[in-house]
């Protein structure tokens, strides 16, 4: 019996050793395979750029099984990433606030989009009830972007040696600058605040990070214009996605105003020719001369009652 008992004691420790020895070469193996990294970003392409954080998206050598690192500031960090060739999607990580993406699962369809426009900013008007141009009332109604510094790097080789290795990014602006001026706009004195709402239609619906270009399906995007009622103009600056990559599609800016007296009014205006054939895409410039409104009711006239409904076009004579 006391044989049976030092050898059941016998075995049982021999066990014991057997598996803390495979633990600890699991541990051992786990910290074998990886190496670390020292990531940089380099802001030459985009020396202006000030994010608070960045993202890091390391992909295996066949474009799946994503790794994600963030880095609290702009210049990059420490990171351990198992050996092997792997690619890489960098941008800015401040951006949660009204970026989305989707199809991440693999590089060459990750892309970054905004969510729906449901509510113009200045005036708060439902944009279902707008009027639309006969070509844009099918495009879903989209928030424009913030902004965006984006990069892809292929091939980067991460071998097991001693030290640290150090693999340089450099994101670029990867959204495009628009400027909208109307001048020579009569009656402005007659809208009921300081400033109004638009929509361009035909944008880009977001960026393709895998693909490194704006993404196909176009969308309409709202955005506010400043009143000056002593200048009688009108002025706006906004981010887009540009237009899309692979595919043409017409450029309507419309002008919602609601007038002092409650009435409603729209003009759309064709400016596909200043988007399409602007000297930089990512830099465009749009203007517009003359938007006469109605005359402000007189004084003690009658005040109408606002109906989203109820939208009256501004009709332009054409100077021939």
């Amino acid at each position: 019996m006391k044989l049976r008992a030092l050898t059941m004691v016998a075995v049982s420790l021999l066990s014991a050793m057997l598996l803390s020895s495979c633990r600890h070469k699991d541990l051992y193996m786990e910290e074998a395979v990886t190496s670390q990294l020292y990531v940089k970003f380099d802001w030459s392409q985009a020396p202006d750029a000030n994010p608070s954080s960045m993202a890091l998206y390391m992909y295996e050598n066949d474009g799946t099984n994503p790794m994600r690192f963030i880095f609290s500031n702009r210049d990059g960090g420490y990171i351990k990433v198992p050996f092997g060739t792997r690619h890489a999607i960098c941008m800015n990580g401040d951006n949660t606030d009204w970026a989305h993406l989707r199809g991440k699962e693999t590089i060459e369809n990750m892309e970054l989009y905004t969510s729906d426009a449901e509510m113009l900013e200045s005036q708060k008007l439902s944009t279902s009830a707008l009027p639309r141009s006969r070509e844009s009332e099918s495009e879903r109604m989209a928030k424009t972007p913030g902004m965006l510094w984006a990069q892809r790097t292929n091939e980067i080789r991460i071998v097991p040696h001693e030290g640290t290795d150090t693999i340089t990014l450099y994101p670029h602006e990867a959204v495009c600058h628009y400027i909208v001026d109307i001048y020579d706009v009569d009656n402005l004195e007659g809208v009921s605040s300081a400033s109004i709402d638009a929509v361009i239609s035909g944008m880009a619906e977001g960026y393709s990070l895998g693909q490194q270009t704006s993404t196909d399906a176009p969308v309409t995007m709202p955005f506010t214009l400043k009143t000056n009622v002593a200048g009688k103009s009108l002025h706006s600056e906004f981010l887009t996605f540009g237009e899309c990559s692979n595919t043409s599609h017409p450029h309507h800016l419309t002008v919602y105003m609601i007038l002092k007296d409650g009435s409603k009014w729209f003009h759309t205006f064709d400016v596909t020719q200043q988007v399409t054939q602007a000297p930089d895409p990512t830099h465009v410039h749009i203007i517009i001369k003359g938007l006469p409104l109605p005359e402000p009711p007189a004084e003690g006239g009658t005040q109408l009652s606002a109906d989203v409904n109820e939208w009256q076009p501004v009709y332009i004579d054409m100077k021939m």
